[in-house]
């Protein structure tokens, strides 16, 4: 499995010989490498998962991909209404299962090799991100959903993920690292 950071909740998937991007929004400034798409998945409506601007464009370049939508939302605010939001996981022969949560932690995907979190959101707390790493006790987890955060706000956030959350998860920060191969 192939994976690249595209920014904020953008990442490009690359397994068993498909493409597949997720969540273009609008923090993700290069969509360049998304070419060749087998599938685009749209976690849910937000501006920061889905530039809707972009969206046609994606969509003339890679005509032949599947284009896959949303569940619900975690809660942001009592007066804010709960939108969709689907989390997902990926799947293939000889290759490393990975979870893509969206905005949600209340999905329990089962046992993955690879769990992405949103690293920080305005509808999550810091021990909500924690307590997600420990429930899924992954092997590995990527952060995501960073693009609210400065360097110094991302830097305590990967310290609190690694220091407070699962014991046995390795944080693989993708963040400006191009593309990483990861294996099962």
């Amino acid at each position: 499995m192939r994976i690249t950071h595209l920014g904020h909740a953008c990442l490009l998937i690359e397994m068993a010989d498909s493409r597949i991007l997720l969540d273009p929004g609008v923090f993700t400034a290069d969509l360049s490498p998304a070419t060749d798409l087998d599938a685009i998945l749209v976690t849910h409506q937000h501006p920061d998962h889905l530039d809707q601007s972009r969206l046609p464009g994606l969509r003339r370049a890679n005509p032949g991909a599947l284009l896959l939508t949303w569940e619900w939302h975690a809660l942001i605010h009592d007066d804010i209404p709960v939108i969709a939001n689907v989390g997902v996981v990926f799947a293939a022969e000889g290759e490393p299962t990975l979870y893509h949560p969206g905005d949600t932690l209340a999905e329990e995907p089962g046992p993955v090799d690879v769990a992405c979190f949103p690293l920080n959101a305005p509808w999550q707390r810091s021990r909500e991100m924690t307590a997600y790493l420990r429930r899924l006790a992954a092997p590995r987890a990527i952060p995501i959903h960073d693009g609210l955060l400065n360097a110094t706000g991302r830097n305590l956030y990967l310290s609190q993920a690694r220091s407070l959350g699962c014991a046995h998860t390795e944080i693989l920060d993708l963040a400006g690292a191009g593309t990483v191969e990861v294996s099962a």
